[in-house]
């Protein structure tokens, strides 16, 4: 063999490392979008460790708003989501987007405001009841505003209160949870918040726990693998291990053992 056809091998054969390389190491990482309470609650700090060691898998973890967490499995720019917006799941099952809607743990949302409670609200056990008091008093309650799942239950009470928010008291901020609950608490406002993101943050809040407990108010988190019918890209085998991982023994005694103050802050759906 000659030596400029043997440079031309040579060279074949590093391009084709190359190109072969990356795709080799993107078999080991998944791409998952999840809500900022799970993020800001710290859960996922305990969660995913145990998932890379046994699985040496890497993920990477995007925080966001459950409805921008479905709009990116909806472009396959993620392997995996983990939400808490039932309907739009379904709808993104029933649309081809996601394989299976897997429920994995519920908290609840509660209603926090000032400690000098001007509408009176503290005690009810009615949310739509409580949001009509806030209307009436016209007290200022900060909304999130961002399509996430907490937005949607907080706009489906207003409208089981038959009541439209009026912008002169209700304020749309467009942030996560844990910036919303720190509005909140410097405007001395009513929010609406998963119960897991105020145990986080509640020590550094001037605000109080006034209602909770109703029916309406429980919070479920669930988990779709992304189609990879749809998108050939998606990590399908890293998504369809996490989702083990999640609704294993091992996986849920992790999210039940979490615990802020001994206060425990998600509870995994039983098998």
């Amino acid at each position: 063999m000659t030596l400029p056809c043997l440079k031309i091998r040579i060279l074949c054969l590093v391009i084709c490392v190359l190109l072969y390389t990356p795709l080799l190491a993107a078999t080991d990482e998944l791409r998952m979008a999840t809500t900022t309470s799970t993020d800001n609650s710290g859960l996922l700090s305990v969660l995913i460790p145990p998932f890379e060691k046994r699985t040496g898998i890497k993920v990477h973890v995007v925080a966001m708003s459950s409805g921008k967490a479905l709009k990116l499995g909806e472009r396959g720019d993620v392997d995996l989501i983990l939400v808490h917006a039932p309907k739009d799941e379904a709808q993104f099952v029933a649309a081809g987007f996601g394989l299976k809607r897997h429920e994995i743990m519920f908290n609840d949302f509660i209603i926090v405001g000032p400690a000098g409670d001007p509408a009176n609200v503290r005690g009810l056990h009615s949310a739509t009841r409580t949001f009509s008091r806030i209307a009436a008093a016209r007290a200022l309650f900060i909304s999130r505003g961002d399509d996430s799942g907490t937005h949607k239950k907080e706009m489906s009470i207003w409208s089981a209160a038959g009541i439209q928010p009026h912008s002169r008291w209700h304020r749309e901020v467009g942030q996560g949870m844990g910036k919303t609950l720190q509005i909140a608490g410097e405007m001395a406002a009513y929010t609406l918040t998963d119960r897991g993101t105020w145990i986080a943050y509640r020590k550094s809040l001037p605000l109080s726990l006034l209602v909770e407990g109703d029916a309406i108010l429980k919070n479920y988190y669930s988990a779709i693998a992304v189609n990879h019918h749809r998108h050939k890209h998606i990590h399908a085998d890293a998504a369809r291990q996490m989702i083990a991982w999640l609704t294993s023994a091992a996986g849920r005694m992790v999210i039940e053992n979490y615990r802020i103050d001994g206060e425990q802050l998600f509870y995994p759906i039983a098998r």
